[in-house]
């Protein structure tokens, strides 16, 4: 502990936030992407682009599940289960897919889908395989060449951090209130305590929320002694109350023609209504135990329940309930989780859904910005007399360097890979997330030799133009253009582009205001020089956020 409480929460805001501060870049930055996740993945199948539609459910839904069952009975007999995707708002495709049976030493299968055509003849099997917004997903809480539970526990334990470092803000922050609505430009480390205040109170509910609810997800795996201790260390029986219909039954062995599944549409509104159908999985395929789950579209609800309609495949009676009233607590765990994925939000509060997020990217941003200008300030004197920066300093200028800048340049590498990698290449969908790193290895390359201005501009520049030059890319590797999206109304496409070009231009902005910052000393010196008598005010004028500053070596 500090001499005084505020000096402790001051200790802890800095340090708490510091340690995990380019995790948790990644994390939000993942996470804010992923609210457009089935857009990425639309864009990334430009195969399908002229089959996209936007009539959801349809009086050919009897039609779709025969169609499925006939075309999923020829082509994946021996599939460990059958899906039949139904177009949804943000899904705009009808799809077959199915699960192969894991090889030896696989812990499940490969997940194969096709697409149908929009008049329903035929599918599209030239589909180019790509891990879309999914990939997105799940860096958002799997990281990547890591076990998936060591890589939640690591994005648990930083989410942890992220909510203490918001807390002891909040008490630190003595001037909430005035603070944000001040904003000083080219001031230096004040510029960036400005920026790092409007981007934390700004969006400080949603902040709070995003956190809290993140660790809310995996709280079982975090805390899961309740649980132990209540059900025996039987999870199995917890999770069969939990979500009653949902236990696995295994195949009997025993084989038995699968009802069709259009007769069961009769059974299915009864409980539901006219409420459309999301998807149906047939498990256990021609098994005296086959199961058939009916899942309804929930996207406009609050809650993020996904309780079945479940069906035996061989008589078609019905083996689950309609959902009853969920408890409180269980109705409050929905809620939140809901409320993390943002699943029910339309496209406007989708909007500020993303919005909120990068503000989220840009506070943490900031506050290491913030630290490394600091830092610099007080090494100022030894770095002029010729001595290296510390080694922290380094560290952190070149971290900030490598993801605060390369993370929007590795994203356009993920984009660039997908329409330029051949489409029947081997292992392609790791391939573009290999593109994804190795574009974060090269930033962090050129961090290792030069962190300066210069090198900021670099970075910022390309990630610009990339960016701007999406809708271009799309039109050379895509059969519809960004004016014959519009024409068709297909928006997803269409917000797509256009996120792409704003995102360009706003990176723009920033490398052209960096190269304002650099040039402004060196005139105001010029300006100064027959004014002796002043010294002291052209020091202070000619001051540079240290941070932005040419490094010792770009100087000489």
């Amino acid at each position: 502990m500090k001499e005084t409480f505020f000096r402790s929460m001051t200790w802890l805001h800095t340090w708490v936030g510091l340690l995990v501060c380019w995790v948790l870049l990644l994390v939000f930055f993942a996470g804010t992407v992923s609210y457009y996740r089935y857009e990425i993945s639309l864009w990334t199948k430009p195969e399908i682009h002229k089959d996209v539609f936007q009539a959801y459910q349809t009086d050919n839904l009897v039609h779709q599940l025969r169609d499925g069952q006939a075309y999923l009975s020829e082509h994946a007999k021996s599939a460990k289960d059958w899906r039949i995707n139904f177009p949804t708002e943000r899904k705009p495709y009808l799809s077959y897919g199915w699960q192969t049976l894991p090889k030896p030493g696989e812990r499940r299968g490969q997940f194969i889908e096709h697409i149908a055509h929009t008049n329903g003849q035929g599918m599209v099997t030239d589909v180019r395989d790509s891990r879309g917004g999914n990939f997105f997903y799940r860096l958002h809480f799997d990281l990547h060449y890591m076990p998936a539970k060591i890589a939640r526990w690591i994005v648990g334990f930083c989410t942890m951090f992220m909510l203490l470092a918001l807390i002891s803000g909040i008490v630190i922050h003595k001037r909430i209130f005035k603070d944000f609505f001040s904003f000083r430009r080219n001031k230096g480390g004040r510029s960036w305590l400005d920026a790092h205040n409007i981007s934390s109170v700004l969006a400080l509910p949603y902040h709070l929320m995003i956190t809290y609810t993140g660790l809310i997800t995996l709280m079982l795996m975090y805390m899961p002694w309740g649980v132990m201790t209540a059900y025996d260390g039987d999870t199995r029986a917890f999770r069969a109350e939990l979500k009653p219909g949902r236990e696995q039954v295994a195949a009997s062995g025993t084989p038995a023609p699968l009802i069709q599944l259009s007769t069961l549409l009769p059974a299915v509104k009864t409980n539901w209504g006219d409420t459309p159908i999301k998807q149906v999985v047939i498990s256990n395929i021609n098994d005296e135990n086959s199961r058939i789950s009916f899942y309804k579209n929930t996207q406009q609800s609050v809650t993020d329940l996904r309780i079945p309609l479940i069906f035996s495949g061989v008589s078609g009676e019905q083996l689950s309930q309609a959902a009853d009233t969920p408890s409180a607590a269980h109705a409050t765990h929905d809620t939140l989780m809901s409320l993390h994925t943002a699943r029910f939000a339309e496209p406007v509060l989708r909007g500020f859904f993303f919005i909120c997020g990068f503000m989220g990217c840009a506070m943490i941003a900031t506050g290491t910005l913030l630290w490394a200008v600091k830092i610099r300030q007080k090494q100022q004197k030894s770095i002029k007399q010729g001595n290296k920066p510390s080694l922290g300093l380094r560290l952190v200028e070149g971290l900030n360097l490598t993801f605060i800048a390369g993370l929007p340049l590795a994203t356009c590498g993920f984009f660039y890979a997908n329409r330029l990698l051949p489409a029947q290449m081997a292992d392609r969908p790791q391939w573009e997330v290999h593109s994804f790193f190795a574009v974060i290895c090269l930033t962090a390359l050129l961090a290792y030799f030069d962190r300066s201005l210069t090198s900021w501009r670099r970075v910022l520049g390309l990630s610009a133009v990339t960016f701007m030059a999406v809708p271009l890319l799309n039109w050379a590797t895509s059969s519809q253009h960004l004016f014959q999206n519009i024409a068709s109304h297909q928006w997803a496409l269409v917000g797509f582009d256009l996120l792409c070009l704003l995102i360009g231009i706003a990176l723009w902005f920033a490398r052209d205001k960096l190269a304002h910052t650099h040039a402004k000393p060196s005139t105001r010196v010029a300006a100064n020089t027959a004014r002796p008598n002043k010294e002291k005010r052209v020091l202070t004028a000619t001051k540079v956020s240290p941070e932005l500053e040419p490094s010792a070596k770009e100087g000489a």
